[in-house]
């Protein structure tokens, strides 16, 4: 594996890789692109079959929160932290307080906030090393969980697919089914159960599935048949790259928009499968973005009404990056990380002025 030739190919700055001889803790942390600002992105925990699979996964996300925080109008750039671990056997204060003062030895080059297998609790062990996490709980002072958040960008952002699809933005009717009932799938139902939706779920977790089968009165379906579903939208809301040549000849919906990080297993590939397929696929970091800003709003100091604002926002950026899919004849994804990327180059231009300091 040629690293620089990895972080050439994915415009990538800095990877760094830490290692704490006393806990075993293993992480990177790779930053993909700061002209925008300092970094942020979350820290995942997960038990890598290797390092390659470590740094690859560190990589991808890292260059989606660098689209993500230049498409919704945030002045940072991309960068994400993955700990090599099992979080049920390797996970303790000691180990997470280790990765923590890593983070801390950047200065505020990179910000961080909990991601896949790690909860407030988490996020407070970690905050006693470092000042440069957030997303913290709302009795340390902070925004809380960003789930709730991202739940109502992804709601908005359906909304949009379905004006666009459809001509109405009225999801009555409509027949959903959500994979992944964790921290933005539980709250997402919420809305889609409210707006008149017939919704079919799945959870790798039958104690949550059963849970909130008895809440709402869920169909439910074994974690994987969801694919193939009939249904009107497939809501992808657990782990990425899950749209991949495997999965995508079973779907049976025409439109695919969930919360999952990098859903497409390639890009480019996999996202004219969909198109093929007659299937309109809504760009994960432009739909997903709502946790992102709640997170980033905390270093103006947290304002819930501001963040809403901000959130809402996603259906006018879906429906401009449909619009500009469908007029240049481009993929929506491809559409997505253009209308990025031009956000990108016009600060870089900017950003040639000097300023004093």
């Amino acid at each position: 594996m040629d690293i620089f030739e990895l972080m050439k190919k994915g415009g990538h700055e800095q990877i760094v890789f830490n290692y704490d001889k006393e806990t075993g803790m293993k992480s990177i942390i790779a930053i993909h692109d700061s002209t925008l600002g300092q970094t942020f992105g979350g820290v995942r925990m997960v038990h890598y079959a290797s390092m390659e699979d470590a740094l690859r996964d560190a990589l991808r996300l890292s260059r989606a929160m660098t689209f993500k925080c230049a498409a919704a109008d945030e002045d940072k750039g991309g960068s994400k932290a993955v700990i090599w671990g099992d979080p049920e056997k390797d996970k303790s204060e000691a180990y997470l307080r280790a990765f923590a003062r890593f983070v801390e030895m950047l200065k505020g080059r990179f910000i961080t906030g909990v991601d896949l297998n790690l909860d407030l609790t988490d996020a407070s062990i970690i905050g006693r090393e470092t000042q440069y996490i957030l997303a913290r709980s709302k009795e340390e002072g902070s925004s809380g969980s960003s789930g709730m958040t991202t739940a109502f960008g992804i709601f908005a952002g359906l909304k949009a697919c379905a004006k666009f699809l459809w001509g109405d933005e009225s999801l009555k009717g409509k027949r959903i089914a959500v994979q992944g009932l964790g921290a933005v799938g539980e709250p997402l139902l919420g809305h889609l159960i409210q707006a008149g939706m017939e919704v079919v779920a799945t959870d790798v977790s039958e104690k949550t599935l059963q849970r909130l089968q008895k809440q709402y009165g869920l169909k439910t379906v074994k974690p994987n048949l969801i694919y193939e579903v009939e249904c009107d939208i497939f809501s992808p809301c657990a782990i990425g790259s899950i749209l991949n040549d495997q999965t995508i000849p079973k779907l049976k919906c025409k439109l695919v928009a969930g919360c999952a990080n990098n859903q497409l297993e390639d890009e480019e590939k996999h996202g004219e499968m969909l198109q093929d397929r007659g299937i309109l696929y809504a760009p994960d970091f432009i739909i997903n973005a709502g946790g992102v800003i709640q997170a980033i709003d905390e270093l103006q100091g947290y304002r819930p009404e501001r963040v809403r604002l901000k959130t809402e926002r996603i259906y006018d950026r879906l429906l401009h990056i449909f619009e500009m899919a469908r007029k240049e004849k481009i993929l929506p994804m491809e559409a997505a990380i253009r209308y990025a990327e031009s956000r990108i180059r016009e600060i870089h231009k900017m950003k040639r002025l000097y300023v004093p300091r």
